[in-house]
């Protein structure tokens, strides 16, 4: 019995050691990282070889969807909106699929990406973009299946599936110019509101430059007078208080209580409360 515990016990320990025994994969995963534009592109994909077989036509059969790769999902995640061929999309990951045909490919993002391979069930509903494609041939044999995303421009890419002796780009683009627009219009503008308030409170936590921080936190109150806000008008009734002005103080904390009271805000009412008793003013 005594021998019979010790083997399995051996047993045990060579299935552990060779249960963490690394080997290289068929189909070796890969990362794309890119940026176009000032959109981040990732895609996530898995990398077979040819190895002497005929793919597209024969172990790829055309006409059938194939996932773009081997094991699990090809996936590609855009952090903007895009329009891919044609089709506005939002931000966001998707699986890649494709169907193959002699001349065409049609392409297509699909709003799963939790399958191994092809979904056991096809859901074009879950088609979030199609498009088609031309066949490039090719007089050479590409034997490692690459994508990448090529003929970058500010707002605008390819997408390039290629694999054996077929050559395919899908074009997409981003919305460069809307966001460098938007972010130039801001800036010219002038800081926000919340510029000034986040600035002036910075300023009260250090204890510096009090004059400034009474300066910015007045302008982000004055630039919301039309619907103050309770908690600017804390904010500016402690950096006046700080910087020895009792009275604009008191005047920003009786209105911040004013406004907390409204909002019904018990957080705001007790601390301005306090600071109005404190400074003789309840």
């Amino acid at each position: 019995m005594k021998k019979l515990v010790l083997l399995v016990c051996a047993l045990t320990f060579v299935f552990n050691v060779n249960a963490q025994l690394e080997t290289p994969q068929p189909s070796p995963a890969s990362k794309i990282e890119q940026k176009v534009g000032l959109t981040d592109i990732t895609i996530e994909y898995s990398r077979p070889g040819v190895k002497g077989r005929t793919i597209f036509g024969s172990l790829e059969p055309y006409g059938k969807v194939w996932r773009t790769g081997a094991n699990a999902n090809t996936t590609i995640n855009f952090s903007t909106d895009f329009v891919f061929g044609g089709t506005e999309v939002k931000a966001g990951k998707y699986a890649l699929y494709v169907v193959p045909n002699p001349k065409t490919w049609d392409v297509m993002l699909y709003n799963e990406t939790t399958n191994w391979g092809t979904p056991r069930n096809w859901d074009d509903a879950k088609v979030v973009a199609k498009t088609t494609v031309d066949v490039t041939n090719l007089d050479w044999v590409v034997e490692t299946f690459s994508i990448d995303i090529n003929n970058i421009k500010h707002d605008s890419a390819t997408l390039d599936l290629i694999w054996e002796k077929t050559y395919v780009a899908v074009p997409f683009s981003v919305p460069t110019d809307q966001m460098v627009s938007a972010a130039i219009e801001k800036t010219m503008a002038g800081p926000s509101p919340d510029d000034y308030y986040s600035a002036a409170v910075y300023k009260l936590a250090a204890n510096k430059d009090l004059d400034q921080a009474m300066t910015w936190i007045d302008k982000a109150v004055d630039m919301t007078s039309d619907q103050p806000r309770f908690w600017y008008l804390r904010q500016q009734s402690l950096i006046h208080a700080a910087n020895g002005d009792k009275d604009g103080a008191i005047k920003a904390a009786k209105a911040s209580l004013e406004g907390a009271k409204k909002a019904k805000n018990d957080g705001y009412i007790k601390m301005n409360t306090e600071s109005l008793k404190e400074w003789g003013a309840m």
